[in-house]
């Protein structure tokens, strides 16, 4: 009876996107904030459906914004998206786009690329494993196959298997993540994923500048180590804290991302490093601040999306 009872203690327990849950995952914790934050959704819901109902397509309004700062429910997550993103209009205007993609011709390189990462993907979400019925890793496989012959300059970079990953997860359909990517990787993040990453390089040199004027303590230690920004900041920057943060947060992230473009990337990360700047001044080597920046994406400061995202627009203060 006993080992029957240990054996169910090591039954992995999964979220609700079908990740699991680490050995060291801080359930009560998390039940303290999951209990607060679901009276929060529910209230966030009823007034989204009101929004929304009668509605076609949800365009960019003051209205929208203040909303999707407050979080969309994952119930309208897709169409809102689809919508300030203006995927749903490219989506309108090409239709059988996606499927004739899927049909054309041959590129090894590219398949081989993106069959390599497809093991690496998500090997901690049950809906992504082989065994898996229906096994999402086939689904990204097609959105990513269709983007690298619809974006040729792009093909297929490290990390978009990541941001695909999770715009299937809360999509649940292929055309849609499809077109999604395309907004992210072609308007909103222009040379984050080509060849150069020339706009993702720029960016990190902005954070860095960034941090320089308003945490100048946090520059002169990076400056004092040798630590460039790449280092600690580059996963940010290209997974969109996919694998990062946790997913709920990233999620809330995505929202605000689809609507209100890439400032958003340097909102998070400023309020990352500036909450935990006295623990960051703490570090004493390279590879010392590298750990450190890897811890501050842990704990409940980060789990409790809805306070981190009300931070996020007031800890930076103004970007221009």
């Amino acid at each position: 009876m006993e080992s029957a009872g240990r054996a169910q203690d090591r039954v992995p327990r999964v979220d609700p996107y079908g990740f699991e849950r680490p050995e060291d995952f801080d359930d009560a914790a998390y039940e303290e904030f999951a209990s607060a934050y679901l009276v929060v959704l529910t209230r966030r819901a009823l007034k989204w459906s009101k929004l929304l109902k009668g509605r076609g397509r949800v365009q960019r309004s003051g209205t929208v914004k203040r909303y999707i700062r407050k979080g969309v429910p994952l119930e309208h997550r897709a169409r809102v998206w689809l919508g300030v993103s203006g995927a749903q209009a490219q989506m309108d205007q090409n239709p059988g786009y996606y499927q004739r993609l899927l049909q054309g011709e041959h590129n090894d390189r590219l398949e081989e690329a993106i069959r390599t990462d497809m093991n690496r993907t998500f090997p901690d979400n049950v809906k992504f494993r082989k065994s898996a019925d229906p096994c999402l890793q086939n689904t990204l496989y097609n959105v990513l196959l269709a983007y690298g012959r619809h974006n040729q300059a792009v093909g297929y970079c490290q990390g978009m298997n990541f941001v695909a990953g999770y715009l299937i997860l809360v999509t649940k359909s292929e055309e849609e993540a499809f077109w999604l990517l395309d907004a992210l990787v072609g308007r909103i993040l222009p040379d984050y994923y080509s060849p150069a990453m020339l706009g993702l390089k720029t960016d990190q040199e902005v954070l860095g500048e960034l941090v320089r004027t308003k945490l100048p303590a946090v520059a002169a230690l990076m400056d004092g180590h040798g630590v460039l920004w790449p280092l600690v900041v580059s996963r940010w920057f290209i997974c969109l804290f996919v694998d990062i943060l946790p997913v709920e947060t990233v999620l809330r992230i995505w929202d605000c991302l689809f609507n209100e473009g890439s400032k958003i990337i340097f909102r998070v990360a400023l309020t990352l490093i500036k909450q935990h700047q006295a623990f960051i001044l703490e570090g004493t080597s390279m590879v010392d601040i590298c750990e450190r920046f890897k811890a501050i994406t842990r704990g409940s400061f980060v789990t409790e999306c809805h306070t981190f995202m009300q931070k996020i627009f007031s800890e930076p203060g103004s970007l221009s």
